[in-house]
């Protein structure tokens, strides 16, 4: 079990590195609001990590790689947000006045309320929890590390634990990195091209993730 253990967290700490949507935009939390946002994106993915070791758990994963319509529109529902969420940064920032942070000042009550679904905690559970593939890849990954004479499910659930509290410890770090230049993000032109750059990122990602079989 222990090297069934050892074997695990090495993998799953280097695929939990590997640059991905969640990533990108938890950055994009640190660009739009510092620390606190991008703290609130990340529990949002924390959040979808659960409800996919869960699923993986109870086997609705296995029927998501089986069902080749139910991927597929879950697939292309999520790159239809990616990619909406990426326009949506693009339109604000070809809209705002130089100064951003009267520009948000200025933004009545239900454009705040519409921008909530792409930002904090909701931006994050949405990009995990549409990602098809994080579910085929639970489904494919944990059970592969169960060793023989333990029990599936508890084990598979422990391995899920293991993922999701190295997912939490990489972001704390990210976050506590990237919180040391927002000193040098309150410039409004900077911020404004680190967050185009974000945003044409999403966009490339949600194309890709919807032409990738």
């Amino acid at each position: 079990m222990l090297a069934a253990l050892l074997s695990f967290v090495v993998t799953a700490t280097l695929i939990v590195l590997l640059p991905g949507p969640d990533t990108l935009v938890v950055l994009r939390g640190v660009v739009r609001g510092g620390r606190p946002e991008a703290l609130r994106t990340a529990a949002g993915i924390v959040c979808g990590l659960m409800a996919w070791v869960t699923a993986a758990v109870l086997g609705l994963s296995a029927l998501l790689q089986a069902s080749e319509t139910g991927y597929e529109i879950l697939k292309i529902v999520g790159a239809c947000y990616l990619v909406w969420m990426g326009i949506s940064s693009v339109r604000a920032l070809l809209r705002a006045a130089p100064d951003l942070a009267a520009a948000h000042r200025d933004v009545p009550p239900a454009g705040r309320k519409a921008g909530l679904l792409f930002s904090g905690f909701t931006a994050g559970l949405l990009t995990n929890i549409l990602n098809p593939k994080i579910g085929i890849l639970f489904i494919s990954l944990l059970p592969g590390f169960v060793p023989d004479g333990y029990a599936m499910g508890w084990t598979t659930l422990g391995l899920g634990a293991i993922y999701i509290a190295l997912t939490a410890a990489y972001f704390t770090v990210l976050v506590g990195a990237a919180g040391r230049i927002a000193g040098w993000l309150q410039s409004a032109r900077i911020r404004r091209r680190v967050e185009a750059i974000g945003g044409v990122a999403l966009i490339g990602l949600g194309v890709r993730l919807a032409l990738e079989g």
